[in-house]
């Protein structure tokens, strides 16, 4: 196997890793709902150590998707509490051309995050470049050298900048188009 093929290998893990992990995170939301103590970072530890338990990724490779996913989320939420537009927005495409199931998922668990921010609202102040090698959530990334757009229709492994080979993005939103 070429390392390309295996460097591509990995990114379709991890972005199947994130996927299962959100999906984790939006059940635990769900169930600590009304419980004040298990916060989102709580959420989202259990889901991590829960892919590492069932082999699904390796310790590290789930710390990574743990990162990205607070990002997505914390980015996401942070752009609906300020703006006060809806999520789609952030996303910069249609609800239509997304899995319902998907959207629905990142969707819940986005407004669970939206609580939770006043807590990170000094990271999420901080955020604001994704890498190519990382994995982010469904929308819209520009690459910050030549302005080229990558579309995400769901979790996805941040490749290079197809037109000047750049790695370093920004996310875009409706209101930049």
């Amino acid at each position: 196997m070429s390392e390309k093929e295996n460097h591509h290998g990995l990114g379709e893990r991890l972005a199947e890793g994130y996927h299962r992990m959100l999906e984790r995170v939006r059940q635990r939301l769900d169930d600590i709902e009304h419980d004040t103590g298990p916060t989102l970072k709580r959420a989202i530890d259990d889901a991590q150590e829960r892919a590492t338990e069932l082999g699904e990724l390796s310790r590290e490779e789930s710390a990574k998707v743990a990162e990205y996913l607070r990002r997505d989320l914390e980015d996401a939420a942070t752009f609906v509490s300020e703006s006060g537009r809806e999520l789609g927005n952030w996303l910069k495409f249609d609800w239509n051309l997304i899995e319902r199931s998907l959207a629905d998922l990142f969707a819940n668990a986005v407004d669970h995050t939206r609580v939770e921010l006043e807590q990170f609202s000094e990271r999420a102040a901080a955020l604001g470049e994704w890498h190519t090698g990382e994995v982010t959530a469904m929308g819209t990334l520009q690459c910050k050298s030549c302005g080229e757009e990558l579309h995400f229709h769901g979790p996805g492994h941040i490749p290079p900048c197809p037109k000047c080979h750049g790695t370093t993005f920004r996310r875009l939103t409706d209101a930049e188009q």
